[in-house]
């Protein structure tokens, strides 16, 4: 192994020169070092600009809506009676309440018991059926009906609860009842009498077509306890009747099930606490409107602040911020500054900003005249509305538009529908069997839309009309359906019944199986599939799903959301989409931030200038390496050689010296 010592023999400092010299080579990996410096802080920059576009967009967003600047406050002359809420779409007003009853809950009571752990019964699987419904004539005695009529509601759904060895105690009943989420809540109550303990039960919504009726197939015991039906048997007692809630408002006669009400008053819930009197009064409100301009204007500020601190330059420090002069900036700057000066044009009331109250000052910002913002939003909110947000109507009563985005663009566009969105349904080939029989024809399969379940049918005799009525609570308390949120409805025509998919479209779709099929609906039912709306906006072919149509992607109505619920083929109008300052200044966004836009193309331009920079960096290392290397190999020659040189100046010099001295 060769060991170099460059330098020993002659006194020359080779490391030192080559140092030296590899500090001058080495200068053009400075420049490329400075200049990946430089590109690494614009993209910081460009970051930092990025961030502010996508925090302005959020402010934008809560203006383009337009639900800000109708939003609504409900105020009551007496809140013990009752108080409401509002939605956008109320309309404003005065509106007088005199409430004669409130609507109430039925509550059933089982005979006492002295143990709660004790069993019930002898353990034999039970099952426990909940139906509810109206009732109706007859009279009540002691919480016991006579001559009374159940008419079941197919809107609500039925359910079953298991009862065997495991759980056939009063406090397993309980539990089982409330896992069983079936629309009862089950608790126990200590009367203080023999045999104190008794389960009561209360349907967890209010009204009259909530009353319960409950079957009981298995254990006897069980089904002497709890049994109910008010048109025959009743083994527990009414302690509180089932009842809607009776007012009047603005002197009109109104009914509800429910002590919330929803459509008496158009978008404007009102719940009832007690019978009474009150005046319900329905204003606008700005507070909403006010803080989403307000925070508008403050993050357009934040942004211009980015903007002009990434691009500035300090003469008297001849310091320049990373994107000084670039072009990028000052496009963004300009493009906004233009469009939140413009105007609307023809079709809007308040066509600028500055007839709000927003104008700009010397330095870009934006400055808010409060006071003449809310002088408008009290005087015309609509007009403010249309100012910035996006609107879009339809022309048809029976078509809504559910929404658009920013690349929708404003104008009128005539609506045309070739096809209508259909259910899917199972419509049987034979009169429906009136008689369900246990373990016989009870059990049926379900596959709606795609989801399977079992469900199993309640014994008895119906006729036609009863029958479609219990499958569709059955088919529809079902969890597994349920949780999916599907549901049929369920009809008949001359006792042959048809089921369909509560969805449309083309994934609606509806099969039944098991024992109790062929019973219900023949041996050969006809099954038919859902179809998609199909149609044109602005003549341009949209896309269909459910009854949904969305316009096409790269038209003028991409992302316009249409709903056609009903009607005829054929043309359906005009849809019209208007775009307000916050809708313009979000597409505008857009525009800077999508990919391919301003900043990801100038962004990506760097990054390969610093991908070329690396490429440099490497090819320079090499070639650094090598220019070393040989810097080295001819600075160790020069040293061998003044080393030999000076070896042989020595010996000289002696036999010099020797020949002298002879």
């Amino acid at each position: 192994m060769a060991i170099s010592a460059p330098g020993i023999g002659s006194n020359l400092d080779v490391n030192g020169i080559v140092t030296q010299l590899m500090a001058i080579e080495r200068a053009p990996l400075d420049r490329i070092d400075r200049q990946e410096i430089s590109f690494q802080s614009q993209l910081s920059a460009y970051g930092n600009v990025r961030s502010s576009l996508s925090s302005f967009q959020s402010a934008i967003d809560a203006l383009a809506s337009g639900t800000r600047f109708r939003s609504r406050s409900v105020s009551s002359s007496d809140t013990a009676v009752a108080s409401g809420s509002a939605s956008a779409t109320a309309q404003l007003g005065s509106y007088t309440l005199d409430i004669t009853q409130t609507a109430q809950a039925q509550t059933l009571a089982a005979a006492g018991q002295s143990s709660l752990t004790a069993a019930i019964g002898a353990g034999t699987s039970t099952e426990i059926r909940f139906e509810f419904g109206t009732i109706t004539g007859g009279t009540l005695t002691n919480g016991v009906y006579t001559g009374a009529t159940f008419a079941q509601d197919a809107s609500i759904a039925s359910g079953t609860v298991t009862i065997d060895s495991t759980n056939n105690s009063l406090t397993g009943i309980r539990d089982a009842i409330n896992s069983g989420n079936l629309g009862v809540r089950a608790s126990i109550v200590n009367d203080g009498g023999a045999s104190p303990y008794r389960l009561v039960l209360q349907s967890t919504a209010t009204g009259e077509n909530r009353s319960m009726n409950i079957s009981v197939t298995g254990d006897a015991t069980l089904a002497g306890m709890l049994a109910y039906d008010p048109e025959a048997t009743q083994t527990l007692t009414q302690t509180t009747a089932a009842r809607n809630a009776e007012l009047t408002v603005n002197g009109l006669a109104v009914e509800s099930t429910s002590n919330t009400l929803t459509s008496a008053i158009d978008g404007v819930s009102v719940s009832l606490v007690k019978a009474g009197i009150t005046t319900i009064n329905v204003s606008r409100s700005t507070a909403d409107a006010e803080k989403a301009v307000s925070d508008f204007v403050k993050t357009y500020n934040e942004l211009n602040g980015v903007l002009n601190g990434v691009s500035a330059a300090d003469p008297a420090t001849r310091t320049r911020a990373p994107l000084n002069g670039d072009a990028a900036v000052r496009t963004i700057q300009a493009q906004l500054r233009t469009t939140l000066g413009g105007s609307l044009g023809p079709g809007f009331t308040i066509r600028t900003l500055s007839e709000v109250g927003i104008s700009f000052q010397r330095d870009g910002s934006l400055a808010l005249d409060s006071s003449k913002l809310t002088t408008a939003l009290s005087n015309s909110a609509d007009d403010v509305a249309a100012l910035f947000s996006s609107s879009a109507r339809a022309s048809d009563s029976l078509v809504n538009v559910t929404g658009q985005t920013s690349r929708t663009q404003a104008g009128a566009y005539a609506l045309s529908v070739s096809t209508l969105a259909t259910q899917g349904t199972l419509v049987g080939t034979a009169a429906a069997g009136t008689t369900i029989t246990a373990g016989v024809n009870d059990s049926i399969s379900v596959v709606l839309n795609g989801i399977a379940a079992t469900a199993k049918l309640a014994a008895g005799t119906y006729t036609a009309a009863s029958l479609a009525t219990m499958v569709q609570s059955t088919i529809n308390g079902n969890s597994t359906l349920s949780a999916s949120g599907f549901k049929v409805s369920v009809s008949q025509t001359a006792g042959v019944l048809t089921i369909a998919s509560s969805r449309y479209g083309s994934n609606s779709s509806v099969a039944i199986g098991g024992t109790g099929a062929t019973s219900l609906l023949g041996a050969s039912p006809t099954a038919t599939a859902g179809v998609d709306v199909a149609g044109t906006i602005g003549g341009v072919e949209a896309t269909g799903s459910g009854q949904i149509l969305t316009g096409a992607q790269g038209s003028a109505t991409e992302g316009l959301r249409v709903e056609v619920s009903g009607g005829s083929t054929g043309s359906r109008g005009e849809i019209t989409v208007g775009n307000g300052f916050a809708a313009r200044m979000s597409a505008l966004v857009d525009q800077f931030l999508e990919t391919g836009g301003t900043l990801s193309s100038r962004t990506e331009g760097i990054g390969r200038s610093i991908q070329d920079l690396d490429r440099q960096r490497e090819a320079l290392d090499r070639r650094l390496a090598d220019t070393e290397q040989r810097y080295r190999d001819q600075f160790t020659t020069l040293d061998t050689l003044l080393s030999n040189l000076r070896a042989t100046s020595n010996y000289l010099t002696q036999q010099l010296a020797a020949l002298n001295n002879n």
